[in-house]
């Protein structure tokens, strides 16, 4: 009984790739993207962020939404293609043992260590804070005293995931997806998915679009995020290895292009025809032409996504000496970037150094900085697991026993958080 329980939770290995190169670039490339994304968002001018440059574009904006609609959908799909392949080599509890260690560990580090340097910043560039870093830290981790009341708190009081949300909800979904299996992995689903891509391309399209849409514009923008990573996760895992499906994109990889650039300017005239002018005056346009709208931007993420997976899939699957290096380094890399932007473009921009210079700047110490910490931290075993890195085995079992059972006990708290 066991057995045939466990066996639902596996998915089929039939057609399963020993390696697939392909992704391991696209999650390097995707994330080194979020980088040059983040430092963007420190010049951009309509959106929102921590702290801004006293040079403003919104020419770059016009930039960044050929990156925006599809960077974190691509994280998503990929993390989705990647839990297949664990739940095909691991049992159950392994994977959630796994899981848990990797993402809660870094993630209560991050919240701790690396994330407040973030919000002392942005108290202080938004004159709310007028106290050393040392006198920051002692009000941040005492009781809640009122300084932060202003400011979002994303696990306890005041302590807010920022940026590393994606570690949080990644860990959600992981767990959701695997009370999902039994129903993933039956045949009737898997006959489902591999007719789906059977059909004509634009009904499959407009099938796997139709819940993004439908979360655009049902769901509260700060909020779709959530959703649609979930959706796009969940589209990861069943498309897997089927072998339609990535014959399919690599076929049809001119038309993916194409179809991207012309929905990209349609989505650019939108955004400064419509969408400003509506962010401006509320009220001011039809909601049938809002509709038609986010329709369009959520074409372009499934272009966009697709398209990525279908240039990986015929140029990128292959492996490379600097693959493993790169593959390592991402984790670290993305959990230490933000604070370096956030840190080092505020006191960047007032030396008045001009916009290219200190965006150049910015952008170069940033990517330094991230590596040079990599090495330091990859050198230092106690480190390793902080950043989401294995740690290297110790010298004695007992050692490595005891190392995990601290782990397993600090990240209880943030478990029991996150789930009630």
């Amino acid at each position: 009984m066991l057995k045939n329980l466990a066996e639902k939770f596996t998915p089929s290995t039939i057609q399963m790739p020993l390696r697939r190169y392909d992704l391991d670039w696209l999650r390097v490339f995707a994330f080194m993207l979020l980088i040059l994304f983040h430092c963007g968002m420190f010049y951009v001018e309509n959106w929102g962020w921590h702290v801004k440059s006293q040079y403003r574009s919104t020419f770059l904006e016009n930039l960044m939404l050929m990156l925006s609609p599809w960077r974190m959908p691509l994280l998503w799909l990929i993390s989705g293609i990647a839990m297949r392949f664990i739940m095909a080599k691991v049992t159950v509890w392994r994977f959630i043992s796994i899981r848990s260690l990797r993402l809660l560990l870094p993630l209560l580090f991050g919240i701790l260590v690396i994330v407040p340097p973030q919000l002392y910043i942005e108290m202080t560039h938004n004159g709310d804070l007028n106290v050393s870093y040392w006198q920051f830290l002692t009000l941040f981790f005492s009781d809640d005293n009122g300084v932060f009341d202003k400011y979002q708190a994303g696990i306890w009081p005041h302590i807010d995931v920022n940026h590393l949300w994606f570690l949080r909800s990644l860990w959600q979904y992981s767990l959701v997806i695997l009370c999902l299996l039994p129903l993933l992995n039956s045949s009737w689903v898997t006959r489902m998915v591999s007719n789906l891509f059977k059909q004509h391309g634009g009904i499959a399209i407009i099938l796997a679009g139709l819940p993004i849409v439908l979360i655009e514009i049902t769901w509260q923008i700060t909020d779709q995020r959530y959703p649609l990573g979930f959706t796009f996760m969940l589209y990861g895992y069943l498309i897997g290895w089927q072998h339609n499906f990535w014959q399919r994109i690599a076929k049809n990889i001119v038309w993916l292009i194409s179809s991207f650039i012309i929905t990209y300017f349609t989505v650019l005239y939108f955004y400064n025809e419509v969408w400003l002018l509506e962010q401006a005056s509320p009220g001011i346009n039809p909601p049938w032409l809002l509709v038609i709208g986010t329709i369009i931007y959520s074409l372009l993420r499934i272009l966009g996504v697709l398209m990525l997976l279908s240039i990986a899939y015929k140029y990128f699957n292959k492996n490379t000496s600097n693959l493993s290096y790169l593959n390592e380094a991402v984790y670290p890399f993305y959990i230490l970037h933000q604070s370096f932007i956030v840190v080092l473009g505020y006191h960047l921009t007032q030396y008045n150094l001009g916009a290219a210079l200190e965006a150049v700047i910015l952008i170069l110490v940033t990517f330094l900085a991230c590596i040079v910490s990599y090495e330091v931290i990859k050198r230092v075993n106690i480190l390793r697991p902080c950043f989401g890195l294995t740690m290297k085995p110790p010298k004695h079992l007992l050692s490595q026993r005891i190392a995990y059972i601290v782990a397993a006990i600090l990240i209880i708290p943030i478990a029991l958080e996150i789930l009630i």
